[in-house]
């Protein structure tokens, strides 16, 4: 699987930057498209860094802890670990562009942009409305131009796909100069449901024209009523705090929450926004973990209420999302959630029949590719998301309309 110099392939790197990780991906140019070599992450920058790197059939070729004096201490020095570990592997291959996952693109980055100072000043502009992310993402376009000088850099973003969105489903109910100011649901987790649109509609061309509600279940959570492929309603809104409760997120809350906090209880915005997003959610509820597995794993009744809330609230925005497209033929899940907690998945399907969702029990709990029960008129799949090769697909037709 590796690149040898013979071959002087063409390849796209890939780089997912959060807040104390840095996912990547090689994918090289093909005849036949692009193909995924190589894949791993850094975890854990800035306390104690876990690097990881594995080949095109995810078997581990590097694994490795580092000592505090060794540690990288910041995405810069992630990315200088990562080229490293690569480099025997893609040698001879020539690095046509890198494309970044950027959470936030605002109202006027609608699609996969060339990066350039004028954008990177769009997009600092953009760091209040996404505090978890943007910073490190483009921590991240930062560190990479400076390992590839002169080499393209492409900015692919998570509000993207949720631009189809009408008027009436994008907005707030406040005057109209706000939302001229830029304060509407711009929607997350785009690259995700995106790939997942597009690879349903390629193994099946009915799916690609039907009512999706695709369920993005992982530490952060959404979901997205999708019809003809595009996005026509989500549940996150002008933040990625909105919507379902998430690992450590709240999720929708009313807003005179938020006043009481501020007025009667006098903490400082500071403090909300720390609560809100990082001790809130199944964690924040299950006073335990925001592992969905460690939480059913305790059995307490705050794991259980955590839980039930969580189910009722995915429940919930099912039926709402299946209201605003006029019906569903198919619910999909995916994420880390999605795909593999199969009694969460049974909660949150409960009482769902009159949807016409209904889980097969056996293929729900083997996590097959579809759970649903034969001959139900709603179909129930899962299947795996794959942002890189979503921002991949994306540098390649950016690069090739050049």
């Amino acid at each position: 699987m590796t690149m040898s110099p013979q071959a002087k392939t063409d390849a796209f790197l890939v780089l997912n930057a959060g807040s104390s990780s840095l996912k990547f991906a090689v994918f090289a140019l093909t005849g036949q498209g692009l193909a995924q070599r190589h894949d791993g992450q850094m975890e854990g920058i800035g306390a104690a860094p876990r690097f990881t790197l594995r080949d095109a059939l995810g078997a581990k070729l590097a694994e490795r802890s580092f000592t505090e004096a060794e540690a990288p201490k910041d995405h810069q020095g992630a990315l200088g670990v990562i080229l490293q570990a690569l480099k025997p592997l893609i040698d001879g291959a020539t690095i046509r562009a890198i494309g970044h996952r950027v959470v936030h693109g605002g109202r006027d980055l609608s699609s996969p942009v060339l990066i350039t100072p004028a954008i990177m000043a769009q997009l600092r502009a953009l760091l209040p409305l996404a505090p978890l992310h943007q910073p490190h993402n483009l921590a991240g376009i930062e560190a990479a131009a400076r390992h590839f000088p002169g080499v393209a850099q492409i900015a692919c973003f998570d509000t993207a796909f949720h631009r189809t969105q009408s008027h009436a489903a994008a907005s707030f109910a406040l005057p109209p100069r706000f939302y001229e100011q830029g304060i509407l649901r711009y929607g997350f987790h785009g690259l995700s449901y995106e790939y997942i649109a597009r690879r349903l509609a390629a193994e099946d061309a009915a799916l690609g024209k039907a009512r999706l509600i695709v369920a993005h279940l992982g530490n952060g959570a959404s979901l997205c009523a999708i019809e003809g492929g595009q996005s026509r309603a989500t549940t996150m809104g002008f933040t990625a705090l909105d919507g379902v409760p998430m690992g450590t997120r709240s999720g929708q809350l009313d807003p005179g929450v938020v006043l009481h906090m501020l007025d009667s209880l006098k903490m400082n915005s500071a403090e909300i926004a720390h609560l809100l997003y990082h001790d809130s959610g199944l964690k924040g509820m299950s006073g335990i973990s925001q592992d969905v597995r460690e939480i059913e794993a305790a059995g307490t009744e705050a794991a259980e209420a955590a839980l039930d809330h969580f189910a009722f609230r995915v429940r919930r925005e099912i039926g709402a999302l299946a209201a605003s497209i006029g019906g569903i033929d198919a619910l999909v899940f995916t994420a880390g959630i999605g795909e593999n907690a199969h009694r969460l998945r049974a909660r949150i399907c409960a009482g769902l029949g009159f949807l016409g969702i209904n889980l097969a029990p056996d293929a729900n709990a083997a996590n097959r590719p579809e759970i649903g029960r034969a001959g139900d008129p709603v179909r129930v799949l899962i299947r795996h998301t794959d942002e890189e090769a979503m921002i991949a697909e994306h540098a390649l037709e950016l690069i090739s309309a050049a």
